[in-house]
């Protein structure tokens, strides 16, 4: 079935619905943090006391919006909840099971794994790879196109986390690369508003220093990106941001390896 244009209505819809849906989840995971409260709590590069609540908090509203904006054919949905929870997922699994672990960048990761230890980074990078190549062959109908929207989502979620190293940087980035899509018409306009009103819900608490994303929210969000510019773009939009984000993960992965021979 052919997606429904629902106009500015429909993205002002997905952004309040995101929005909602992760204010939600941030006020019940304060009141009840799985696993208890220290669990969650990190120190951030001011030596501060912080959580991770926005990370799960925005992973859920992300996915939840993005499965039900108005408008949407359902292979979408399908792609938006797969990236998303994927995304989310293998970032909390890092938050939680990679505490202490100082290798970054992705050839530390590697070589980990070529030695035979299964890393946390290695979990999120073949995971969120994966999942951003399921959701893009769900999204094209062409094997270089679904190829390409799976980078551009993979890609997205990485770079966001990239940028996650000081308080709003990561949702600023959100806000500002995600408004442009929300004049977009179609699926991009409700896709792009999803991640927007995700990051713009969590964005006084993370300026405040009272929380983080950390790889979870980061994660999520990045793929809620991906997945909208996936979505709004041809073969000639897909291939420059995906080389824009190869570009950039490998810059990255240069400051990765500058920091750690630091």
């Amino acid at each position: 079935m052919a997606a429904a244009d629902t106009g500015v209505w429909g993205r002002i819809a997905a952004l309040a619905g995101a929005a909602g849906a992760t204010r939600a989840a941030y006020a019940a995971l304060r009141t009840r943090p799985p696993g208890g409260a220290a669990r969650w709590e990190r120190t951030n590069h001011a030596g501060r006391t912080v959580h991770l609540h926005a990370g799960l908090a925005t992973a859920f509203g992300t996915a939840f919006a993005a499965a039900t904006a108005p408008g949407l054919p359902a292979r979408t949905r399908g792609a938006a909840a797969l990236a998303v929870l994927a995304a989310g997922g293998c970032g909390a699994y890092d938050d939680l099971a990679g505490v202490g672990d100082a290798r970054r960048g992705f050839r530390a990761h590697l070589s980990a794994l070529r030695g035979g230890e299964v890393t946390t980074g290695a979990v999120k990078l073949f995971g969120i790879g994966a999942a951003g190549l399921a959701a893009g062959a769900l999204l094209k109908e062409r094997p270089v196109d679904k190829v390409l929207a799976g980078v551009v989502i993979a890609g997205s979620a990485h770079l966001v986390n990239l940028l996650d190293v000081r308080p709003g940087r990561a949702v600023g980035a959100v806000a500002a690369i995600g408004a442009p899509g929300l004049l977009r018409r179609g699926p991009a306009g409700p896709l792009s508003a999803v991640p927007v009103g995700s990051a713009t819900a969590v964005v006084g608490d993370d300026m405040g220093e009272r929380t983080m994303l950390g790889d979870a929210g980061a994660h999520a969000l990045g793929a809620g990106l991906g997945l909208a510019i996936a979505t709004g773009n041809g073969r000639t939009g897909l291939l420059a941001h995906a080389a824009g984000l190869i570009v950039a993960a490998a810059a990255g992965e240069r400051a990765s390896r500058a920091a750690a021979a630091l």
